[in-house]
């Protein structure tokens, strides 16, 4: 993991690989680690750049500055000009395609291509913005996650009995729901609330015309593959794939085929 200043906050984040620039963005309450089965096989041909969010893995809370998903994705751009990287890929996972979006919006002419993944780029619906908020009140005022608290976000991220079939995945993430303390989980809220108090993008990314996938967990409950068609539907010419037996971290939970259509769609759109 390296370090960059943004404000006095330590950002940080992975750098691995050479070649073309790709550029990861990984879910709300998980970190750049969420990536690793992707990195392992990608980095044999690009250069992954890998940040954690903040409030998230090694990185600080954010910045006064940073109020939004659009000036998060300021502070990228902010990495990748120090690291000099003119061009890029993003690929994005939940708050991850919301502000690589952000990003590619902001830097049309460095965007190469765009992945977005299990996410969506409009309002937060209001039946789940008042739920979420709630969460996020919770975790704010008790500075934890209770116990009744972690059963209920726990299944949102997996496929139904996902228990079942990835149990240490499962109860890693119980693990990090019940270390949340103190100051950490206040700016965790925070960042919470930046993400399930987004602006809606759909007029913005209409003018997209970068190469684009958009891919579903067909198990996506937060995120369900609904969203993902309405954002296919608004970005000409993009592609959509559906991701069997998986939910929200449909990364983890189909590792193999997620990484087999990135390296499919990246050698498509990147060969030149």
């Amino acid at each position: 993991m390296q370090t960059f200043a943004i404000d006095g906050q330590q950002m940080t984040y992975r750098d691995q690989g050479t070649g073309p620039v790709l550029v990861f963005g990984h879910s709300y309450l998980w970190d750049s680690t969420m990536w690793a089965p992707q990195i392992e096989v990608l980095s044999q041909h690009y250069r992954c750049i890998v940040p954690d969010f903040w409030a998230h893995g090694g990185s600080d809370s954010a910045p006064i500055a940073t109020r939004s998903l659009r000036d998060y994705a300021d502070n990228v751009l902010a990495l990748l000009d120090h690291l000099q990287i003119e061009k890029f890929a993003m690929i994005g996972l939940s708050v991850g395609g919301m502000w690589g979006a952000e990003l590619a919006l902001k830097a049309p002419a460095r965007a190469t291509a765009l992945v977005l993944m299990d996410t969506f780029l409009g309002y937060e619906p209001e039946v789940l913005h008042t739920k979420y908020f709630a969460m996020l009140d919770t975790l704010r005022d008790q500075q934890q996650v209770p116990a009744a608290l972690i059963d209920m976000i726990t299944p949102l991220f997996f496929r139904r009995d996902g228990q079942l079939h990835n149990p240490q995945l499962v109860s890693n993430f119980r693990d990090y729901l019940s270390s949340l303390q103190g100051d950490r989980a206040i700016a965790v809220s925070d960042m919470g609330r930046m993400v399930f108090g987004r602006r809606d993008t759909f007029d913005d990314i209409e003018q997209l015309t970068l190469p684009t996938l958009i891919m579903s967990g067909m198990e996506d409950n937060p995120r369900p593959p609904l969203e993902a068609q309405l954002m296919h539907d608004a970005i000409d010419g993009s592609e959509y794939v559906l991701i069997p037996d998986a939910g929200h971290i449909s990364n983890l939970e189909q590792p193999q085929f997620v990484t087999e259509q990135l390296q499919r769609f990246l050698n498509n759109v990147l060969a030149a």
